[in-house]
C-alpha cells in the first residue's frame, strides 16, 4: 500500500464558517477565482481537492496513491479566541470522522485541538480518538507563539501517550516573524522547516521526550532541518551546559526516535533524512493539495532512491499502517 500521511482537507463547513464570521483568519477571493484563506505571514489557494474528498480519490488514482491520513491545515483552529477555536476543532474533527466513514478504505484522519486551551484539547484529543475514531493528532509548531514545550501542553503529550497515538508536528509561521521573512513568500519557503526544528530541538532540550518516552512525534517536510544540523546540535549539547539542563541524553537519539514524512521531492534531500532518520522511520507525503505540494511526484521521488526495495515498502506504507493501526 501507498499512503501519504501529509496531506490537507478543509471541511467545507469549516470554511463556510471562517468565510461567514471572519476572525483571525478570513476567506477572501483570489485573482483566478480560488477562495484564498489568509492568516498572519501567509495564505492558502483553496483548491477542488482541499474541500472535496471525491475530487481527490481521482486525483489519488492517477498518482497511485491507495491511502490518505488526512489532516486540517494552516491556521488551525488555535489562533481564535478560546470558545471560538474549541468549537472550529470539533466541527472539524466531526466532518473528517465523517469523510472517513463515508471512503473508509481510502482514508483515516488526525484530530486537530483547540490548543489555546490546553484543557479543552486534553479532552477533545480523547473525545476524537474515543469516539470519533480518528488516529491521532496533527498540531503546529508553535500555539500563538507559545513553544510546544510549554508546561501547559504537557497533560496533551500525557493523553497522547496514553491513548497511544502519535502526533504530528506540521509547521505554522514563526512567531514573531523574523525581520525580512515576511517578503517573497519566505515564511513557508524557509519559515516552516525552521520552525519544525525548533519545535523538534525543544520537544528534546526541554525533557518532553524523557517525561513522555512513549510519546510517537511525527515531523513534517522531511523533519525540518534536524537531518542535516544533528551534527551542530550534538556538538553544542556537548559544549553547552544550558544544553543539558533538562535532557538525559545525547538529543541525537531522541531525534531519530521520531518520524518524519517525505515532502521533499530531492534525492539529495531524501537521502540525507533517510541515512540519520533511517527507512523505518520515514513516511510517503504529498502536501496535497497546496500549490507547494505534489501528489503526482511524491511516489516516484521514492522509487528513484538507491536503497532497497523492502525500505521502500517501509517508506511507501508499512511504517505508516503500524503508526496509525492501518489494516
Amino acid at each position: 500500500m501507498k499512503i501519504d500521511i501529509h496531506n490537507h482537507y478543509f471541511p467545507p463547513a469549516y470554511v463556510d464558517d471562517i468565510e461567514a464570521r471572519p476572525g483571525v483568519a478570513t476567506v477572501t477571493l483570489g485573482d483566478k477565482g480560488y477562495r484564498h484563506l489568509n492568516y498572519a505571514g501567509d495564505y492558502n489557494v483553496i483548491a477542488e481537492g482541499h474541500v472535496s474528498l471525491d475530487a481527490r480519490i481521482v486525483e489519488m488514482d492517477a498518482a497511485g496513491v491507495d491511502m490518505q491520513v488526512l489532516t486540517l491545515t494552516t491556521p488551525g483552529p488555535h489562533v481564535e479566541e478560546s470558545r471560538r477555536g474549541v468549537a472550529l476543532a470539533r466541527l472539524v474533527n466531526d466532518r473528517l470522522a465523517e469523510g472517513v466513514a463515508a471512503h473508509p478504505h481510502r482514508f483515516v484522519a488526525l484530530a486537530t485541538l483547540p490548543m489555546q486551551d490546553a484543557r479543552a484539547s486534553v479532552a477533545e484529543l480523547d473525545r476524537a480518538v474515543n469516539d470519533l475514531a480518528l488516529r491521532g493528532a496533527m498540531v503546529f509548531s508553535n500555539i500563538n507563539g507559545k513553544p510546544l514545550w510549554a508546561k501547559e501542553f504537557w497533560p496533551i503529550w500525557e493523553k497522547a501517550e496514553a491513548l497511544g497515538v502519535p502526533i504530528l508536528v506540521h509547521p505554522t509561521t514563526p512567531s514573531p516573524i523574523p525581520a525580512g521573512m515576511d517578503e517573497w513568500r519566505l515564511v513557508p519557503l524557509i519559515g516552516f522547516c525552521a520552525d519544525t526544528s525548533v519545535a523538534a530541538a525543544g520537544l528534546v532540550f526541554s525533557g518532553v521526550m524523557d517525561a513522555f518516552p512513549g510519546l510517537r512525534i511525527v515531523l513534517s517536510h522531511l523533519g525540518g532541518a534536524i537531518a542535516y544540523l544533528a551534527e551542530r546540535i550534538e556538538r553544542g549539547w556537548a559544549i553547552y551546559p544550558e544544553s543539558r539542563q533538562h535532557v538525559r541524553g545525547n538529543p541525537i537519539e531522541y531525534f531519530q526516535r521520531m518520524d518524519i514524512d517525505t515532502v521533499s521531492f530531492s534525492k539529495h534531500a531524501l537521502m540525507c533524512a533517510y541515512e540519520f532518520h533511517g527507512a523505518q522511520h520515514m513516511m510517503l507525503g504529498s502536501d496535497y493539495p497546496h500549490q507547494i505540494g505534489d501528489l503526482h511526484r511524491c511516489v516516484p521521488a521514492i522509487e528513484a532512491l538507491p536503497i532497497p526495495d523492502a525500505e521502500k515498502e517501509l517508506i511507501y506504507g508499512e511504517n505508516a499502517q503500524a503508526a496509525f493501526g492501518i489494516g
